[in-house]
Order: structure tokens, then sequence, then C-alpha cells
């Protein structure tokens, strides 16, 4: 939820700091203008007052406005320096500690002055950069509001695909978005590239779905199509006279019934109607009698013994399996330690293949083809029966070598 609340935040500030630099320069450029037009107007006005001072001084009559001298001490000096190259200019500065808006011109040599009040003027531009900000302000506000609006809508829609995904990568597949292929309001197509990905989702879930399904019908099928005529041929096998070809057909048909248990197992795990016949279990003395009775060779070492609950009978096939897998792709010496309620079991071969550690095991595959045999199915069952019991499962490499397994089995509720 984190990434799309960032992402929704992230659309809205860009959007409002787009506005806001839009707002900036619009501001700016309307400030220049209307400042501009503002003071023309009062610059004209003050050179109409020049004109009429320096008329009225051309002929010694007196300008009856108050406003103008000659040499004023209070004339600004590039403006003076300007009358004195012979030329009339304006320039706004102050008057007995007032803004005014000054214009002068040659008079005799001397500078004749005109001065009008200019604190209106920048009362007048305060009150136009005021609106402008308070524009600008709530613009931005407005925008800042419609882009959080419209990405709280993108992120929520995200968040669902988001989650959506997430419960199919743990297996639910049949959970759905559910988002309509086709948005025809107004009885138009709009394009939505947040529903085209819900719409992906969807469609990629049914299909991944649906080569599952085919999956496990075909293994439930072999393996019933197989039991039949294999049952037979052990029965025939039977009355073979004793000898090798009969103990090399025995062995190759107790490999394919070996096979074909395993098949059947998985298509009832694939099912879901497995259930757990759940029990009180010392989880130490549990493991070196599985051991024992596996007849393969391993070290088990109790750290911490601990009581769980589940089923003795799923434990056995677990632990079982990962013995039997240790010894055939690994190499001894095979580990199993006992710490609490975790069961590590580990062997000091090449490790497990990187993408079993990623996605876990998949039937119908070994991870490596040139390292020994197999069919994949003695880790699926492992996983399958796992979860049966709601046993946590990690698959890892050991840091000094070796594949590494880790069982965490519930503890029993009075332990």
């Amino acid at each position: 939820m984190r990434a799309t609340s960032s992402l929704r935040w992230k659309i809205a500030a860009t959007t409002t700091a787009v506005c806001c630099a839009v707002a900036a320069v619009l501001g700016i450029l309307v400030h220049n203008v209307v400042s501009r037009q503002i003071a023309g107007e009062v610059r004209k006005d003050v050179h109409r007052e020049l004109e009429h001072a320096l008329t009225h001084y051309a002929y010694g009559t007196a300008h009856g406005d108050v406003n103008s001298a000659i040499d004023p001490p209070a004339l600004p000096p590039q403006l003076r320096a300007l009358v004195a190259r012979g030329r009339t200019g304006s320039m706004v500065g102050e008057h007995e500690g007032k803004p005014v808006m000054w214009a002068a011109g040659p008079a005799d040599g001397k500078a004749l002055a005109v001065w009008v009040p200019y604190e209106s003027t920048r009362s007048r531009l305060r009150d136009v950069d005021t609106a402008i900000l308070a524009s600008s302000a709530l613009a931005a506000g407005v925008v800042a509001l419609a882009g959080l609006f419209f990405a709280n809508r993108i992120s929520r829609r995200l968040a669902t695909t988001a989650a959506v995904a997430r419960r199919i990568s743990a297996g639910d597949l049949d959970a759905r978005v559910g988002f309509p292929s086709e948005d025809t309001r107004d009885g138009r197509r709009h394009h939505d590239e947040v529903r085209d990905v819900a719409v992906a989702l969807d469609s990629m879930a049914r299909s991944l779905q649906a080569r599952l399904e085919a999956e496990k019908r075909f293994t439930a099928d072999v393996a019933h199509e197989l039991r039949t005529p294999l049952t037979g041929s052990l029965a025939a096998a039977s009355l073979l006279p004793e000898g090798r070809p009969k103990e090399m057909i025995n062995d190759r048909l107790q490999a394919l019934h070996l096979l074909t248990e395993d098949l059947l197992e998985v298509s009832r795990l694939d099912s879901g109607v497995e259930q757990a016949d759940l029990e009180r279990l010392e989880l130490g003395s549990a493991v070196r009698r599985i051991v024992a009775a596996s007849g393969l060779a391993a070290e088990v070492t109790v750290v911490r013994d601990a009581v769980v609950l589940t089923d003795r009978r799923r434990l056995d096939r677990i632990l079982a399996n990962l013995l039997a897998n240790a010894h055939q792709h690994g190499r001894p010496p095979v580990e199993v330690t006992v710490d609490g309620p975790e069961v590590v079991v580990r062997d000091h071969g090449p490790g497990y293949p990187p993408d079993l550690i990623e996605r876990g095991p998949q039937r119908f595959r070994t991870g490596d083809p040139g390292r020994g045999r197999g069919h994949g199915l003695g880790l699926t069952i492992v996983a399958g029966q796992a979860a049966v019991l709601k046993i946590g499962l990690g698959f890892a490499r050991a840091p000094d070598g070796g594949a590494l397994t880790k069982l965490t089995i519930p503890l029993f509720p009075d332990s």
C-alpha cells in the first residue's frame, strides 16, 4: 500500500508543482503588463504636466501647479544627468519622504522638474499582485485537490490489481480483479491503461488456472490408468522363475509402482480434499524414529525438544522424502537438526538450484537434468503435505555448501 500511496502523492505533487510553475509564469507576465500599463498612465500624466510647465517657463508665466520647481534637491541624480545632456525623462523617486513620479527637462541650462504622487499607484500595483497571488494559490489548491482525487482513483485500482496479483502468486488462482473489459460510457469507448493491466492479469490467471487444472487432470488420469495394468504386471512377475531376469523385472516394476503411487498422492493433494489427523507429538523422538525407519544414514541432533501438533503419518512422509532427496541428489553426511519446533535437513552436496529456491518444487522437474534421476515429485509431495499440516517450508543453500530444508511445525497449544 505504501507504493500506491507514494504514487498518489507523487502525481498530486507533480500536478501541483506544474500548476504553480504555470501560475508563476502567468503571474509574472500579468504583473509586468499591468505594471507597465498603470505606470504608463502616470508617466503620461507627469509628462503632460512637464510640457505645461516648460511652456509656461518659456513664456515667463507661472505654471499654477505647485508640484514643479527648478533644480529641486530631491530630483534623482540619474534624471538630473539626463537633463544635463539636453533630454527629458521621468522616473519613480521620493519627495519629502513620499513616493512620486518625477519628470524633468532642460530650461536655460537648468532642470525644470515636476512630480505627481505615486503612493496610490503603488497601492494599485500591490492590490494587483495580491490578486495574482491569491488567484494562483486558489488555482494551485484546486488543481492539487483534483490531481489528488484522480491519482487516488488510479492508486486504488492499482492497489486492487496488485493485491489480486499477490493472491494469485500465493496460489489463489480463483482471484480476479473484475474490472470491465471495456468502458463504454456515453456510448463511446474510453481507453484506460489501468483497466487494460487488470484485464490482462485476469486473463493470465484464467489461462494459468486452466493449464494447472489440465496438468492436475493429466496427473490423476495417468496415475489411475497405470495402476490397473501395473498391478497385473506385478502379479504376473511373481509367477516368473527365480533368477536375475525376475529380479530386474521386479526392480523396474517396483520403481514404476512407486512412481504411480507418488502421482496418485500428488493428485489427492491437488484436489484439496486431504485432511490431517492431528495429534500431540514429541518432535525429537519422532524425528529419531522416522530417520531410523527410513534406513538412510543421517545424523540426528536435538538442540531443543518441543511438543508439536501434527499428523504422524504425514510427517513421516515429509521427512522420508527429504532424506531420500538428500541421498539421491546430495552428498553425505546428511544431518537432521531439531531446534524447538524447527527441523532442518541438510546435506553436503551442490545444493538446491536457484529456481527451486525461488519458486519452490515443480513436478516433473529436477532442477538439473544432468544430475541424478527423478521427476520432481518427492519435493512436490513434501510441499503438498506441509501445506496440509500448515508447516512452514523453506529451501535454501547452506552457507558452507549443501541443500538445506527448514520445517517449522505448529506447537501443541499447551506446550
